[in-house]
């Protein structure tokens, strides 16, 4: 236990990025960026080059750019992609890692696919070096590459991988679009709801002071709470700040309370819609994958129910996998459950009747996928008008409580 704790600290140690000037072996003025994990060790990989050094010290990062040092499952998928084009263009694999770690723009990516190269060195296959990373790569990622390693095919394999990991790019990016637009709208409508309520608001209700007059009682309502929000906004930050950590806090810990918004955000108007085509598809294009790359179904469909991201659907496919794994049927159980459509039931039951079960599962996955687009796309067009209606609803209601009081006054002078 010990050295294997050992090997784990070592695996944690982290690399720092160098910047280094000298002469190479020919009197030349050389420069550029090492990465290691300390200066000494830098200095000796420049000297096995043949660099006479001059001047190095740690590379400084600025705090906008420290973003950038982050693996995204973006970086994950595009290597994925990149290493398939250089093993079909014949480019040994060990070649490819270290000409892609060190080429690669974002520091702790390129440390990343140096130690893989560095444990593929020491004699591990790919899928062994890649579960030294768990954080990057999970278990479905290494299951089908140690598939495709132990039937010979490493570079169709590949190729799958990549293209499984950027449809799920794009459907992720696609689910973002149509859940961050109607975000901004909200934080847009309360931010200029808080501008017009601290700032103008005040002015007149100076100016209705001096009247002396009873006010409307919607004019009395947005002076109440420009008041109390002027008074209390302090309060109002701290009760906001708190709930938005206790509810993201109870969404990580909460396995129970997850389940729960998982389900009621299936029932939400338009988005309900959205995230259950975009479980579906994940679903199909998961099943499909690890159906083709040779899993037995009952595996298939655990890796499946994981991929879902939704509670509904996850505990779904759990009670499918049982089934099936008694001897039913895959469409026949898919039926039980009665949260797939039809459609999806009836061409995953003519696969299996025909063999061809991947194929189906694939086009279930590019149908659904071709219907979230949609919906995303619409939902955007609708946004427009929803937009200009809740602002002008905002503003306008402000704007006509305050200048009530006023159109009365100038009543009664006449």
């Amino acid at each position: 236990m010990s050295l294997l704790k050992k090997q784990s600290k070592e695996k944690e140690i982290r690399l720092i990025t160098y910047v280094w000037s000298g002469l190479n072996k020919r009197g030349d003025k050389v420069s550029g960026e090492i990465n290691a994990a300390n200066v000494g060790v830098a200095k000796a990989e420049l000297r096995r080059h043949q660099v006479s050094l001059r001047r190095i010290h740690k590379k400084h990062i600025a705090w906008f750019a420290s973003r950038n040092k982050r693996i995204t499952t973006g970086h994950i998928a595009t290597f994925t992609r990149q290493l398939t084009v250089m093993l079909s263009a014949g480019i040994p694999l060990v070649t490819g890692l270290n000409l892609l770690g060190r080429g690669h723009r974002n520091p702790a990516m390129s440390v990343l696919l140096l130690r893989i190269k560095a444990d593929i060195e020491t004699g591990l296959t790919l899928s062994q070096a890649l579960r030294h990373h768990p954080k990057f790569f999970n278990d479905l990622y290494c299951n089908l590459i140690e598939s495709g390693e132990q039937s010979g095919y490493l570079e169709t394999m590949l190729n799958r991988v990549a293209t499984y990991c950027e449809k799920s790019e794009s459907l992720k990016r696609k689910i973002k679009k149509a859940l961050v637009y109607p975000a901004a709208i909200v934080i847009v409508a309360i931010a200029v709801t808080a501008v017009l309520l601290i700032f103008v608001v005040p002015q007149f209700s100076a100016l209705f002071k001096d009247f002396g007059a009873e006010l409307p009682w919607l004019t009395q309502l947005v002076v109440d709470m420009s008041g109390s929000l002027r008074r209390y906004w302090w309060i109002y930050t701290i009760v906001t700040g708190i709930g938005g950590w206790v509810f993201v806090s109870a969404l990580q810990r909460s396995a129970r309370f997850r389940a729960w918004v998982e389900t009621q955000s299936l029932r939400l108007p338009i988005f309900g819609n959205i995230l259950a085509k975009s479980c579906i598809a994940r679903f199909s294009r998961t099943l499909a994958i690890t159906v083709s790359a040779g899993m037995p179904l009952v595996d298939a469909l655990e890796s499946a129910a994981g991929a879902t991201g939704n509670y509904v659907y996850r505990t779904a496919l759990m009670k499918i996998r049982n089934d099936v794994s008694t001897g039913q049927q895959l469409g026949w159980s898919l039926k039980t459950v009665h949260i797939f459509p039809n459609m999806v039931v009836e061409m995953i039951s003519i696969g299996e009747e025909s063999g061809q079960v991947d194929e189906m599962l694939v086009k279930v996955a590019d149908f659904f996928e071709e219907e979230v687009e949609m919906l995303v796309d619409s939902l955007s067009s609708l946004m427009e008008p929803i937009i200009m209606v809740i602002l002008g609803i905002l503003v306008g209601g402000l704007v006509v409580a305050m200048y009530m009081p006023i159109f009365e006054l100038g009543s009664v002078i006449k």
